[in-house]
Formats: C-alpha cells, structure tokens, sequence
C-alpha cells in the first residue's frame, strides 16, 4: 500500500512542485490559457480514452446510481455548511461571539461575511468533487480484487462525466455569472456544449473500433501529459496565494471530502447489507482528493482559485491520513 501511494502522489509532487518553480517565469495569461487547452482538448481527449479503453461488462449496474447519490450528498452538506456559516457570521458582525478582538474565530466569521457567490460556488465544488480518476483509479487496485475493479472503473467514469463535467459545469456556471446575469438556459447551454460529455459519448460508441497500435500508444502518452498539465496548473494556483485564509476557508469542504462524506458512505454502505471490496470502493471513491478539474473550472468561470487550490493540496495531505481508517473500519 505504501508503495501504491508513492507511486501515486510521484507525479503529484513533481509536477506541482514544478509549477510552484516557474510561477515567476510565465506570462500573467498563462494559467487561463493552459486552462482553457485543457477544458477544450486536454480532458476531452483523457475521457474519450477513458470510455475507449474500459471494460463495462462486468460492473454493477447500480454504481453510477450511488455515485451520483454521494454527489447529491456531498453536495447538500456542504451547501447546507455554507449557509450556517453565512448566519453566524451575520449574527457576528452585528453582535461577536468572544471579546477577543483578534480571535481566530472572530477573524474567520469576519471573513465569512465578506466573501463573493464565486467563493461559494468554490466551496461546494472542492466538497462535491473527487479525483477519482488520477488518485482513484490508482489506488484501488492495490487494496481490492480484480474482480471488483468494475466498481472502481464505473464510479470514476460516472463522477466524471456527470459530476465533473456534468453538474460541476452547471454549478460553476451559475456561480460564476452574476445574479441578474444568471438564467437557467444559460446554465443548460454550458453543460449542453461541454467538450468533455461529447468526448465521452464519441469514446464510448468507438470502443470496438480498433486504432493503429502507435496511435492508442501516443494517445496514452497524450493522457499522461493532460494529468502533468493539470498537476501544474495547481503549483502555479498555490503560489500565488498570497495569505493563509483561502486555507483557512478550505479546510471546512476538505473536512467534508476526505472524513465526513466516506465516513457517512461506509456506514451507510454497511446498512444496506454491502461489505468487504465493493463498499471498500465506495468509501476510497468517495473520500478522493478535491479533482484537478475544478481549478480548470475556476478558470474558465471565474470562481475563487485560490479556495480550490488550497483544498486539492489539503485533501490530498488528508487521504494519506485517512486510508488507514478507512482500511481498518470498511475492509
């Protein structure tokens, strides 16, 4: 497992790490150029390779089910989270909590009540959306058995397709557009003209197509330089936070990603009679550090980059925390 994890988070540090260096080096327009090759091309072409390459036959019908289910939970909970603490912070601004001028949780309420609908919409995507994909898939074979990796393989590719690319598109939409700018076709229009769902569908019905053994070896290649770009997309995001509140701020939907919502999957899982590799999946799934794909939302809608920055390096530092838990309560 230890080795799994290495070999997981190698490439995580290096080319974050790389985008932490050249931060001073390239262009202001850089970052949102790089974002929009990915929205466009870059993932468009991971997902179609995705549904080209992965075996359907065997998965549990009900899997997208209850990914979309852990969405709709994630969502709600850190949607509910954000208007509690939209009312304490009111309430603290017109009469505070501790007399402490300078306390910590005077200055985070402070903070709270100042912040824009981009802020939100940051906050519910670092808590609804995983990286199943890159961490995910990478992690899994380790700890279940090939015959349950469908379980896997169909989770990823449903929060992808309809979670990432799907409601991710719609919400960081509506959060990004003001309120008298906002209308519900426009919403409908972005998911409608996502590159990425199309590359899905195109993926999917040409699966029994075969290509050129050195066409399917450069489109793997491709791939592996969608996730090096996209890992350094974030070193460029985390350098150029300049204070600790996105941090601060983003310690709450990480919180929500990687302890609250696998904890709630378990134990639900365990209700309904699931047990050993499968509800082992939808905990590890479940529990994925924030996706590498909302910061390329942020980008392209205008969200808070800094808040979903700060939650993609929080979250990843916690799945290493929470593995052990997870494997010794749910295996």
């Amino acid at each position: 497992m230890i080795e799994t994890l290495f070999h997981a988070y190698t490439p995580l540090v290096i080319w974050t790490g790389l985008g932490l260096l050249v931060f001073q080096y390239i262009p202001v327009d850089f970052p949102k150029l790089l974002s929009r090759f990915l929205f466009w091309i870059g993932i468009p072409l991971q997902i179609a390779v995705l549904a080209r390459q992965s075996d359907f036959s065997g998965a549990v019908g009900f899997t997208p089910a209850i990914a979309i289910f852990v969405l709709f939970v994630s969502t709600s909970l850190a949607w509910l989270t954000w208007v509690l603490l939209r009312r304490l912070s009111t309430r603290h601004v017109k009469k505070p909590y501790f007399d402490g001028k300078h306390s910590v949780v005077n200055l985070f309420l402070l903070n709270i009540n100042s912040l824009t609908r981009s802020s939100q919409g940051s906050f519910i995507l670092a808590a609804m959306l995983g990286n199943t994909g890159f961490v995910g898939l990478a992690i899994t074979p380790a700890i279940i058995s090939s015959d349950n990796n469908n379980w896997a393989v169909l989770y990823s590719v449903t929060n992808n397709v309809i979670g990432s690319y799907g409601f991710g598109v719609f919400l960081a939409s509506y959060f990004g557009h003001s309120d008298g700018k906002n209308h519900w076709w426009i919403q409908l229009r972005d998911v409608i003209t996502v590159p990425a769902l199309w590359a899905f569908i195109i993926g999917f019905f040409t699966r029994n197509i075969p290509l050129p053994e050195n066409v399917e070896s450069g489109l793997q290649t491709a791939v592996l330089g969608v996730i090096a770009s996209a890992l350094v997309l974030v070193g460029i995001r985390l350098r150029a936070i300049k204070t600790w509140q996105s941090f601060e701020l983003a310690l709450i939907p990480s919180l929500l990603k990687v302890v609250i919502v696998p904890v709630l999957i378990g134990f639900g899982a365990s209700f309904f009679g699931l047990s050993g590799d499968p509800r082992l999946v939808l905990v590890l799934m479940s529990g994925t550090p924030t996706a590498l794909s909302v910061l390329i939302l942020a980008e392209i809608y205008e969200l808070d980059r800094d808040l979903l920055a700060s939650s993609i390096a929080l979250t990843s530092v916690g799945l290493l925390l929470m593995l052990p838990l997870w494997l010794a309560c749910f295996i």
